[in-house]
């Protein structure tokens, strides 16, 4: 990729909504796979009470729209203000009491997991039906939009285009869970038919070097929830 394609595909500008300020991509189709839309919001005529407690709006009962879901509520049920980074959102906003846990959980993701995912690790990579694996650093790309395989040979794979996700665990742990050893993925590859697979597995060293690989195949997991739910929206 060049350097002019790639500075576009990461050129970003600050748009004003009614929801508040959002620093989004230049190009539409090089936002997040796990960006989720501005919802439209429910319009004032058609929400005399509040759609949590049932409170009837007037002069002294104010009603506000929660910028995640768009729903109406009165200020007691939507006072929360949070940091909304799904929607790109420059400061925190207005959310009900729902969307604002959903919010807070999703925080995890972008303060740590995906820090995790940009730094990458090292997995024993099998391509399809090849017979033998070989040893790459599988990262995010910075903008989010590819999973970036280096080795021997150079591999993208576009996260939009990722349709299954599945863990790999072998044996139980101490505590009695299974320990996650791999990952396989299946994804479309444009103008080719059916899918194709991508297996990644940790290596068989000791704990401490494969505690990177662990920790990505996680977070990796938790980017696989965001992404249908992306999708679902």
């Amino acid at each position: 990729m060049s350097s002019g394609v790639a500075a576009r595909r990461d050129a970003k500008k600050l748009v004003r909504s009614p929801s508040g300020l959002r620093m989004v991509p230049e190009h539409r189709a090089f936002g997040s796979p796990f960006g989720l839309e501005e919802p439209q919001w429910v319009p004032d005529k058609e929400c005399p009470r509040c759609m949590q407690c049932d409170t009837k709006f007037d002069f002294i009962t104010r009603k506000h729209h929660c910028r995640r879901c768009g729903k109406c509520f009165c200020d007691k049920c939507c006072s929360q203000k949070v940091p909304l980074r799904r929607m790109c959102f420059v400061d925190p906003v207005r959310q009900c009491a729902e969307c604002a846990l959903a919010s807070h959980r999703e925080a995890e993701f972008y303060d740590k997991q995906l820090k995790v995912l940009l730094s990458g690790a090292t997995f024993h990579v099998t391509l399809g039906h090849a017979e033998k694996s070989q040893t790459m650093v599988c990262r995010l790309s910075s903008n989010q939009r590819c999973l970036l395989l280096d080795g021997d040979s150079h591999h993208e794979i576009e996260i939009a285009n990722i349709s299954t996700v599945q863990i790999v665990t072998e044996g139980f742990a101490p505590g009695g869970s299974a320990r996650v050893t791999g990952m396989c993925l299946q994804y479309t590859v444009p103008g080719a038919e059916g899918t194709a697979q991508l297996r990644l597995m940790a290596g068989e060293d000791t704990n401490a070097s494969r505690r990177p690989a662990t920790a990505w195949l996680a977070a990796m997991h938790k980017a696989a929830k965001l992404l249908y739910e992306s999708r679902d929206q």
